[in-house]
């Protein structure tokens, strides 16, 4: 086991672990949970972080849990503790101590198409229904459309194109009509308010030098969602997962939906088929081809070997037997069978196969070398004459 970090080594402890997530490429986003994440840990042990122990993080991941800290979030906090302790500090040991919480993926919530409608009527000012616009018509994150430049808008080609999204990967987003008209729209009012510098941010903040922020796009679609009277919790990553959904449900490809929203995995891609209703809905159940083939069955000719079956009834017997005869005289036989009664038929005046007109006789067929009681009830319901 290494020994801890000497003070010198620990005060320059912050900087060591910035150049090593600079190294390595993660965005300022990251770098900055990373260190706030540390120094929470080293606030709880009220000394420095590279001392700690594995008691330590057992107890710090039990007032998590106790906190009601939610699973992702601890799993936030175990990814920049493996980190610090696995590449800054070089503690493999403390880092394997560190647990991931598991939890049940829940489904995203999605729009249905007049509820996008009214979202986007509901934000009056232009800058902001085109941002709203941009999140929904191309499935953009709303880091991506924040950070969009007007040189970003590729009209020629109708794309939009995203540089440095999520994992720093680059993709071109569709581009539709309408949305290039509203844009144009916001292009010349953003200039005419003095907003809009050359060659600058899409989407720019108060100060137009920084573009707009995620938080306040989020506030956005609040208050939009608001006005729109809608009560479900509403995002901008809501406008991104209607996005996929409608294009699931309108029958496109699902694998050029991953392109178009830039997964890396076909799996995050495919929960979008368990809340594309409409494509639930086309689905023919196996229950309803077992009753329309019952139905059209009934409603046709009786099977074969029923029409055979009443063929030699009929001329053995000399009277006409439909197939719900057979069904009713089957479903008789199945009763007396489940309550041990013999299978013999009785004589009986209703019996469709009766050749007498005469009322029920005290017959005794024979059952199994037996003789059965005169006074056995008729198929009619009522005790034959005696």
């Amino acid at each position: 086991m290494n020994k801890p970090l000497s003070m010198p080594a620990r005060r320059d402890l912050r900087q060591r672990m910035i150049e090593d997530m600079s190294v390595r490429g993660f965005s300022a986003k990251t770098q900055h949970d990373y260190q706030r994440i540390v120094s929470r840990f080293a606030a709880f042990l009220g000394r420095s972080p590279d001392r700690a122990t594995a008691e330590d993080i057992r107890r710090f991941q039990v007032e998590q849990r106790e906190a009601g800290m939610p699973a992702p979030a601890m799993n936030s906090h175990v990814a920049a503790l493996r980190f610090f302790f696995t590449t800054t500090i070089d503690r493999p040991d403390l880092s394997r101590k560190l647990i991931r919480a598991s939890y049940p993926r829940k489904l995203p919530t999605v729009l249905s198409p007049d509820e996008v409608a009214r979202l986007l009527a509901a934000a009056t000012c232009i800058k902001h229904r085109a941002a709203l616009s941009v999140a929904y018509g191309a499935g953009l994150r709303v880091a991506e459309v924040a950070a969009l430049k007007t040189g970003d808008i590729d009209s020629e080609r109708m794309l939009i194109r995203v540089e440095r999204g999520k994992g720093g990967r680059y993709r071109n987003a569709m581009l539709s009509p309408d949305l290039l008209s509203l844009l144009r729209t916001w292009w010349l009012e953003g200039r005419r308010q003095g907003a809009m510098l050359p060659g600058g941010w899409l989407f720019p903040g108060q100060n137009p030098v920084k573009p707009i922020s995620t938080r306040q796009l989020a506030r956005v679609v609040e208050e939009a969602a608001r006005a729109a009277g809608l009560t479900k919790r509403v995002s901008p990553h809501t406008l991104r997962h209607s996005f996929a959904t409608h294009l699931l449900e309108d029958g496109v490809d699902i694998r050029v939906i991953q392109v178009l929203l830039g997964h890396a995995k076909l799996d995050n891609t495919a929960l979008y088929t368990k809340v594309a209703t409409r494509t639930v809905r086309t689905v023919t159940s196996p229950l309803d081809r077992i009753v329309g083939r019952r139905r059209s069955r009934t409603a046709g000719q009786p099977h074969s070997a029923a029409m055979s079956r009443a063929a030699t009834t009929v001329a053995t017997f000399g009277s006409p037997i439909t197939a719900a005869a057979i069904g009713t005289a089957r479903s008789a036989r199945a009763q007396r069978r489940g309550l041990g009664l013999p299978s013999a038929r009785p004589t009986c005046c209703r019996s469709a196969i009766s050749t007498s007109s005469s009322p029920c006789q005290p017959r005794s067929p024979t059952w199994l070398g037996r003789t059965r009681p005169s006074s056995t009830i008729c198929c009619s319901g009522r005790r034959p004459r005696r």
